[in-house]
């Protein structure tokens, strides 16, 4: 069964596209975290960002760069937060790859994306070396 955003992309859900190309889709967020929140998917269905082709990763990405300025323009943002959840356990509500450009407004209270975990992580030197060593050698 096709995800949402499937649906969207072959028009069987209506949506406020801002943008499309051959392998990509912006639209505004239906449930908006902000105005102007709007979504940037491959329109292609890809669950998590491991599942996704370089060259699709690669327009997905430029599809991302050219809409953040044009999003904080059109609702006079000061910033914007740029996310992707990847997968259900980083709260990913929909299986389709989706990236969130979520306009950011001075005193909007939203906070840093760190605010998120409710505190830092403490990891001490040894293991923080495993984990670079370990991250490396699968590159």
């Amino acid at each position: 069964m096709s995800t949402i955003f499937s649906q969207i992309v072959e028009g069987e859900i209506p949506a406020r596209v801002v943008y499309e190309d051959e392998t990509t889709i912006a639209f505004l967020d239906a449930n908006p975290l902000a105005p102007g929140h709007t979504l940037v998917i491959p329109k292609d269905e890809y669950e998590r960002l491991n599942d996704v082709p370089d060259d699709v990763a690669e327009d997905l990405y430029a599809t991302v760069h050219r809409l953040v300025p044009a999003v904080e323009e059109s609702v006079d943002a000061d910033a914007s937060t740029v996310a992707f959840n990847n997968g259900e356990e980083a709260g990913q509500e929909v299986p389709h790859v989706h990236c969130h450009i979520v306009p950011r407004f001075e005193g909007d209270g939203a906070g840093p994306i760190h605010a998120m975990f409710g505190g830092q992580e403490d990891i001490d030197d040894d293991r923080l070396d495993e984990i670079a060593d370990e991250i490396e050698s699968r590159t």
